[in-house]
């Protein structure tokens, strides 16, 4: 079982000022150990949460998010963390789900636990659920086994996993570029857990969010390419996509969500 006292909450952030105060204080309902790691916002995301009971880092100028969660990951081992849980600041993910994350560490002990949006999964936007279904595709090869949901910022990381060295990529490339490490040299594998990720919506009592920092034609372009040679540099293209197939998505879902969701809703 997890010792829940050292798990850290990672937190990269990027002017996130609209809600990274509400983002922080969930975590802090759910963890006592939270970092977040400003990456040269010019918002005042900063003072938004100077006095709440949080670690902050600063980057004087933006570094990127592989920058950020590289150095939330090594303040978190240098505090003794056993694991660490990463959020987006934006407000898309719900900490309430973390309880989950862990239940799903405890039954697969060593496993990368991701917060995968199969949730209402037809709702979400299609240019993203096409983007994200193509990713999980490349990422999954990469891997060598199928991932229900490869780009959610939602995850724990055991802390063997956030101690990688020498990880490539940067922004939303590392994070892809951690799971292909873990798995190849590590041996890890990753178990998703059914969440719900909030978007924009256009009602005017409605949470309203930032607009997303992920790009998906540019920035799915640089993780399929970063993928696409690592696949091609592993060797043996044909016999790893083989693997792949045979190996399908891990899904913890104690609770039989997924049971009842429909096709649509469902890993690819």
């Amino acid at each position: 079982m997890i010792d829940r006292t050292t798990v850290y909450i990672v937190i990269p952030a990027l002017n996130e000022a609209l809600r990274i105060r509400d983002v922080v204080q969930g975590a802090l309902r759910e963890c006592d150990n939270v970092i977040v790691v400003d990456d040269g916002s010019d918002d005042g995301t900063a003072e938004r949460i100077a006095d709440l009971p949080v670690t902050v880092l600063r980057h004087e100028q933006r570094m990127g998010k592989g920058a950020g969660l590289r150095d939330g990951f090594a303040e978190a081992l240098r505090r003794g963390a056993s694991g660490v849980i990463t959020m987006d600041g934006d407000g898309q993910h719900d900490a309430a789900d973390i309880p989950r994350l862990l239940d799903a560490a405890d039954h697969y002990p060593g496993h990368i636990v991701i917060g995968a949006r199969l949730r209402k999964r037809a709702s979400q936007p299609l240019y993203r659920r096409l983007a994200n279904e193509f990713g999980d595709w490349g990422i999954g090869w990469g891997c060598g086994f199928r991932i229900a949901d490869s780009q959610s910022g939602q995850r724990f990381y055991p802390a063997s996993v956030a101690a990688l060295g020498d990880v490539p990529g940067e922004d939303f490339v590392y994070e892809a570029q951690l799971l292909i490490t873990a798995a190849r040299t590590l041996g890890v594998r990753c178990v998703s857990v059914p969440i719900e990720s909030r978007y924009q919506d256009a009602a005017a009592d409605a949470p309203q969010f930032r607009k997303s920092h992920f790009r998906p034609l540019q920035d799915l372009y640089r993780i399929t390419s970063h993928v696409v040679a690592q696949v091609w540099g592993h060797g043996n293209v044909v016999a790893e996509y083989r693997r792949t197939r045979a190996h399908p998505p891990l899904i913890h879902d104690p609770q039989g969500e997924l049971a009842t969701s429909s096709p649509h809703d469902m890993p690819a």
